[in-house]
């Protein structure tokens, strides 16, 4: 995609949000509000985000949503957002409301076994310092690892996992910088069509990501908003526009903050003058 062709859909989309009576900002965390970090205990979002994000949501003309493959709990402690915006972890199962009730969707106990055996896989080929452990997942990263250093990593999971995944009905999915083995039938479409659904028709919406898990919620919000793709650089994608972070981001962020703003102005204008 063109970068002017990207840039005018976005800048078409950004009018609608002035005036728009509803609005929904959809936001993947790594790699779309933060950088990659090989330490991911590291990856605090960029400074600029942080602000954008807080006058977001603190104005209260845009609903906010963080929805990230993290566990909930990972992705409120390095967001640095106050007050801390709605977030979904683990593709959507769980959710933390905007009063901090957190919601967790139970794992099917016909799962429990295989992913205690994958897990155990794990161990038995070393490969601990690679993983996380989620709610109805297990998740091998190998980011900042050499290309030899990852197919090497990649197979020895693979020839365990591939037999768990078979039997059990477990999906194996890839990411950027590492690969997942979790309970199927929930992923970020499934959280994007939830929430448009919520607000009705009339919402101008938005979806921000970077990574193939966030595929599904570019295909859940074509139609009903904008789909953008977060990376240095643009790849095939069911996306309608790219951004290049974190200047590209920083700028969607700042813009969509104006036009509320200039919307809001124009509002209380126009409540002014018929008094």
């Amino acid at each position: 995609m063109l970068k002017k062709e990207s840039s005018s859909k976005i800048e078409a989309f950004l009018e609608s949000v002035a005036s728009a009576s509803r609005r929904l900002l959809m936001l993947d965390y790594d790699g779309t509000l933060a950088p990659f970090r090989k330490e991911r205990d590291q990856a605090v979002p960029y400074p600029e985000v942080v602000s954008k994000l807080e006058a977001l949501v603190r104005s209260g003309h845009t609903r906010v949503v963080i929805i990230s493959g993290r566990e909930i709990h990972e992705v409120a402690s390095l967001l640095r957002v106050t007050p801390v915006p709605e977030l979904w972890g683990v593709y959507g199962l769980q959710h933390r409301k905007l009063d901090g009730v957190v919601e967790i969707l139970p794992t099917d106990e016909k799962y429990v076994v295989p992913l205690s055996n994958a897990h155990r896989w794990l161990e038995y080929q070393q490969l601990m310092s690679f993983v996380e452990v989620k709610t109805g997942s297990i998740a091998v990263h190998w980011r900042g690892r050499s290309a030899a250093e990852v197919e090497e990593i990649r197979g020895r999971v693979l020839l365990g996992w591939s037999a768990v995944a078979q039997n059990s009905g477990l999906s194996l999915v890839e990411f950027d910088g590492g690969l997942e083995i979790r309970v199927p039938g929930r992923d970020k479409g499934d959280v994007v069509r939830a929430l448009l659904d919520q607000k009705g028709s009339d919402v101008c919406a938005a979806y921000l990501g970077d990574d193939v898990t966030d595929e599904p919620a570019f295909h859940a919000i074509h139609g009903r908003g904008l789909g953008v793709l977060v990376r240095p650089e643009w790849r095939g994608t069911a996306a309608q526009a790219w951004l290049k972070p974190p200047a590209g981001v920083i700028e969607f962020l700042a813009a969509w903050l104006d036009r509320c703003q200039h919307a809001v102005k124009n509002d209380a204008k126009a409540g002014a003058a018929n008094c």
